[in-house]
């Protein structure tokens, strides 16, 4: 009888407890990027890069071989359009040097803005099925569009010999250059694609952008040739600095000032981290939308 009793008061006791409650909480501040998860998935997003490379040259009569004849063709047109025509500076070197050295830097921008972009609409199925950090996808271009770089790259080591151009020890400071472009290309990439997920028109909207930033920038000609009473204007593009400074490294033309390139650095670095936040905060509906 008294074991009845025990046995009721406990179940009575138990019953008039509260029960556990657990509140889930989206992570806010640096924790909500959650960069460690993006390192996690590290061989998914090597798996990413290769399959895309492998994808762009696939069926291709010259294969990689358009790396380097996309910035040489380029080259040629700006070295007789504003070398022969307009007859601008090139800062004491080639033009077509010149002008290759600026499409080198403009095509790591230009195709990691685009593989960004577009890797999320790109990859649809794998957002609607499968589950894995977001933010590998447009990781995964850089990947890529470093490799792209690098042989379009060896190219300019040939130019260099021909042209009898022997870079300095500024030469090293050139993975500092590379590294702003990679933040700032992948800053608009990440906003982009994000964007891109529930508004297509922004693919089209960053095709002219880019168009018109091409020639906004000391791609084909030297920040010298922009007048002077142009010129605080103009350095408002991070690009200006940067490309200025890519071409101080290899062809030892004029250097940046500090100011410019103090401005270029944090405009790059924090264009990519809003980038990031803005890709984070819009990631749980891409499942949804996309």
């Amino acid at each position: 009888m008294m074991t009845a009793l025990s046995n009721s008061g406990t179940i009575s006791s138990l019953a008039q407890r509260p029960e556990p409650m657990l509140k889930i909480r989206p992570p806010r501040g640096w924790a909500a990027l959650d960069l460690a998860s993006v390192w996690h998935f590290r061989d998914l997003t090597f798996a990413l890069a290769s399959r895309d490379i492998k994808l762009r040259y696939k069926q291709t009569a010259l294969g990689v071989a358009w790396v380097i004849l996309q910035p040489l063709l380029a080259a040629g047109i700006f070295s007789f359009v504003f070398g022969k025509v307009a007859k601008l500076s090139s800062d004491g070197q080639n033009y077509f040097l010149f002008s290759y050295t600026g499409m080198l830097a403009w095509n790591l921008f230009n195709n990691t803005i685009a593989k960004a972009s577009m890797s999320l609409v790109g990859n649809s199925q794998l957002i609607s099925k499968i589950f894995f950090p977001r933010l590998v996808l447009p990781v995964s271009t850089l990947l890529s569009s470093l490799i792209d770089f690098g042989v379009a790259m060896c190219m300019m080591v040939v130019l260099l010999c021909l042209y009898h151009v022997h870079p300095s020890l500024t030469l090293l400071l050139l993975p500092a250059w590379v590294i702003l472009v990679l933040a700032l290309s992948l800053g608009v990439g990440l906003w982009s694609a994000a964007m891109t997920v529930s508004y297509r028109d922004v693919q089209y909207i960053l095709t002219v952008f880019l168009q018109m930033l091409l020639y906004a920038s000391p791609v084909a000609y030297s920040v010298s040739a922009v007048p002077v009473k142009l010129r605080l204007v103009y350095n408002l593009n991070p690009l200006s600095a940067i490309l200025q400074g890519f071409r101080w490294c290899l062809l030892g033309t004029d250097a940046p000032t500090w100011q410019s390139v103090v401005y270029s650095v944090s405009v790059s670095l924090t264009l990519c981290l809003l980038g990031a936040v803005v890709f984070k905060r819009m990631e749980r509906k891409f499942a949804d939308v996309i």
